[in-house]
Parts: structure tokens; C-alpha cells; sequence
């Protein structure tokens, strides 16, 4: 418990729609320690985002979080004013959004922007603000960071705005930070750049990270533990080596059939898919939202509970299927 930055109980999150009621989150549970990285991984609607969001307190006005509980650093977040949580968003947390070129104003420069974030939680000179901005440009990668101060984000390449983002998230020394698929509009090359920084930047400053993202390649490199979504549900999660070793979910499995596997996978040989698309999550829901997409559904499935099938050693997974039906199937994965 004294690592423990972030832990969260039974989150959900409901926003009312013309149809009725959408559930895009549905009673999620997750801890962060200090020097961890936990991914959370699932395809596009899954409530990845919105998962974050929530806990960021950047949720729509129309959207409803509820949670049994809440707690940053020991704090209980849920009952917090906006002014109380607007002084750890950006300080104690911090989020990197997925599209830099939108997440920087272009009518400020690079320095405005990084010193604004300083100035609002730390009681310091707009001098220090620049040093501190200067010294983490550099820190991320970015040469000449003096010069780079006065430029606008359209005069820096994606890679170089992705990485003013991360120094921005790190201006106030946070506890944990938030990274919602921060490699996303990168070509392959700045996105094992992006990662690698990333890593090192935890390690150095002993910071907690989610990192959300659809890449399970992305996840087999960077992640301590796993938690696979689907349908605004945790289907399973666990530590990334067990659960890349022995996926116990269909879906998990789904997923790992879809990646190449160097020194396995053959020039033009098809890789696998997850058949079918996300269900509605709007209005009432019941059995297992997976079910109409899984080669071993049954009529059960459709009355099943969310208990989840635990293994030992904080690997989980949410299905009918025993253990002993699953072990031994060949698996279309490994860790790197």
C-alpha cells in the first residue's frame, strides 16, 4: 500500500443519449504503484479514454462517474470540488492526449504554454519556469530547447510536438501520468522513440503510468500489468508476461492472433481477426457482451455474471469457460 499512487474500484460511467442511457464504462477496477505501468488495452469504443477521463475529472457535463472508490495518493478524489482537482491536474497528475497538434493552442508559443502549466502550480518565477522548460526540451530530446521556446507548434514536426507534450506533463513533477495512445499519429520509427522516452522518463522519476492504447506490440514492451476491455467491461488483466504467456479470454486471444510474431509469422501469411464489431452499450445490458462474437459462445453466456475466474499471482479473466478448458491451446503470441 505505501507504493500505491492510484487505486480504483468499481468505476462507471454513464452518459444519458437520445436512445436512452449509454454505459461506455462499466465497473472497472485498477491500482497504479510508484514505478509501475499499467496498459490498458482493447479495440477503438472500448471506454479506454473515457476510463481516463475520469479519473483526470475531464468527463462531458452530461456524463455521470460513479465508483465505490477513488483514491490518489490517499486522497478520496471522488468528492473533490473542481477547484481542488483542477490543483493535481497537472501538477501531482498528468495526462499526455493522443493528438499533440491539437492538444497544444497554436496562438502561443512552445514556452508560453510549457510555463503556464508551471506557474499555475508552483510558486515560482516566470524565470524558473523557463529553466525548468529548457531543462525538460532537453530532457525529452528536443536539441536547441532555448531557441524552441518561442516557436509556434505548427514550426515542430509530430514527433517534436508529442514530445513538448510529455515535457509539459512533466513540468510539475507528477506522481502519475495518464498516457492515452501517445504514439498513435507517429510513424513506427518516432513511435519506438516516443516509448522508449517514455520508459526511461518513468525510471528516472519514479512516476506511476497508464498507458492506454489498442497495440498489444506496444503493451509486450512497456507494460508491468495488463487490463484488456471490451465493451466498457475488464474481461481480463493480470501481469503482462502471464497474460501474453497463457490468455485465458477469448478476446485476450483474439487480440494476440492478430499480431505478427517475428521468426513465426511468414511473408504474406493472414494474420487473425476478431470477427463482428462492439455491441450497443446503450440501455439495459445482461451476460456476456463478448458473446456474439466468440467461437465458444453458449446459451449460457447470455445469463452469465461479471464474477471473474481468478488464477493467482493478480491474473483474472471474465468468462464461463474453466481453466482446464483453456490451458493448452496454442497460443499466437509472445512477449518480446
Amino acid at each position: 500500500m505505501s507504493g500505491t499512487i492510484l487505486e480504483v474500484e468499481n468505476l462507471s460511467v454513464d452518459i444519458p443519449v437520445a436512445a436512452g442511457m449509454l454505459h461506455p464504462v462499466r465497473g472497472i477496477g485498477f491500482s497504479v504503484s510508484r514505478g509501475e505501468t499499467l496498459c490498458i488495452v482493447g479495440e477503438s469504443g472500448c471506454g479506454k479514454s473515457l476510463t481516463s477521463l475520469a479519473v483526470m475529472g475531464l468527463l462531458p457535463k452530461t456524463a455521470r462517474r460513479s465508483a465505490d472508490r477513488m483514491e490518489f495518493l490517499g486522497r478520496d478524489i471522488r468528492s473533490l470540488r473542481e477547484r481542488e482537482m483542477a490543483r493535481l491536474r497537472g501538477g501531482s497528475m498528468s495526462m499526455i492526449f493522443q493528438e499533440p497538434m491539437t492538444s497544444l493552442n497554436p496562438s502561443y508559443t512552445i514556452g508560453n504554454q510549457l510555463a503556464e502549466v508551471y506557474l499555475r502550480h508552483v510558486e515560482q518565477s516566470r524565470a524558473a519556469a523557463r529553466d525548468r522548460a529548457v531543462f525538460l526540451l532537453e530532457k525529452v530530446g528536443i536539441s536547441s530547447a532555448a531557441s524552441r521556446l518561442g516557436q509556434y507548434p505548427h514550426q515542430l514536426s509530430g514527433g517534436q510536438r508529442q514530445r513538448v507534450m510529455i515535457a509539459m506533463a512533466l513540468m510539475c513533477g507528477p506522481e502519475l501520468i495518464i498516457a492515452d495512445e501517445p504514439t498513435t499519429a507517429l510513424d513506427v520509427t518516432i513511435q519506438a522513440q516516443i516509448l522508449h522516452l517514455l520508459a526511461e522518463l518513468q525510471r528516472e522519476f519514479r512516476m506511476g503510468m497508464i498507458l492506454i492504447t489498442h497495440d498489444l506490440g506496444i503493451v509486450a514492451r512497456v507494460a508491468d500489468k495488463v487490463q484488456v476491455m471490451y465493451a466498457g467491461k475488464t474481461v481480463e488483466e493480470g501481469p503482462c508476461e502471464t497474460v501474453f504467456d497463457a490468455p485465458m479470454h477469448p478476446y485476450t486471444q483474439g487480440l494476440l492472433r492478430c499480431i505478427p510474431i517475428p521468426g513465426r509469422t511468414q511473408r504474406g501469411e493472414r494474420l487473425g481477426s476478431v470477427p463482428g464489431i462492439v455491441p450497443n452499450l446503450v440501455g439495459e445490458l445482461s451476460g456476456c457482451m463478448f458473446r456474439n462474437r466468440c467461437d465458444y459462445a453458449s446459451d449460457a453466456c447470455a445469463g452469465m455474471r461479471d464474477e471473474p475466474t481468478r488464477m493467482g499471482d493478480g491474473h483474472a479473466y471474465t468468462c464461463l469457460r474453466a481453466p482446464e478448458e483453456i490451458s493448452g491451446e496454442p497460443q499466437a503470441a509472445e512477449t518480446p
